[in-house]
């Protein structure tokens, strides 16, 4: 193990790790970063209606920062989980609200089955870009772990 002296002249030991690239450091099991992010997604979901009537640009900067997180987060070997995370999060979430209380994604006289097409419409584009920069960042650990495994 590495020695080293700080400041006041005292001597400590550093366990130094060996430098991993971005796409190995991932280690979280899928159900834990699957849990956390959906948990995660109906408190920001609770935070911003607490905050207006509707879910807004709080709930997509929320949702699209999870899916960027989640990505990141899991281990190599539950790539395939968080692929498909963030349109089932966004669903269940849009059901959830479609049920509960429909005039905060749609029309309050609107059945559940129309609230939540029109729910998932409303945040179209944050779903394009969550699922975007989520499978975007997925495919480049998947390609760096493929070229050093090649090494």
């Amino acid at each position: 193990m590495p020695v080293c002296a700080n400041y006041r002249g005292a001597v400590s030991s550093v366990r130094h790790q060996p430098h991993r690239p971005a796409a190995q450091r991932g280690t979280t099991p899928a159900y834990d970063v699957v849990t956390l992010t959906v948990a995660l997604l109906l408190t920001a979901t609770v935070v911003d209606l607490t905050l207006s009537d509707r879910p807004g640009l709080l709930f997509d900067l929320a949702f699209v920062s999870l899916c960027v997180a989640a990505a990141l987060t899991v281990r190599v070997e539950d790539l395939f989980d968080v692929g498909v995370l963030p349109p089932l999060a966004l669903l269940l979430v849009v059901v959830l609200l479609a049920i509960s209380d429909p005039g905060s994604v749609a029309r309050p006289t609107d059945g559940v089955v129309q609230a939540t097409v029109t729910g998932l419409s409303g945040h179209a584009l944050a779903l394009a870009l969550g699922y975007a920069a989520c499978l975007g960042l997925l495919a480049t650990r998947r390609s760096v772990l493929e070229r050093t495994a090649e090494r």
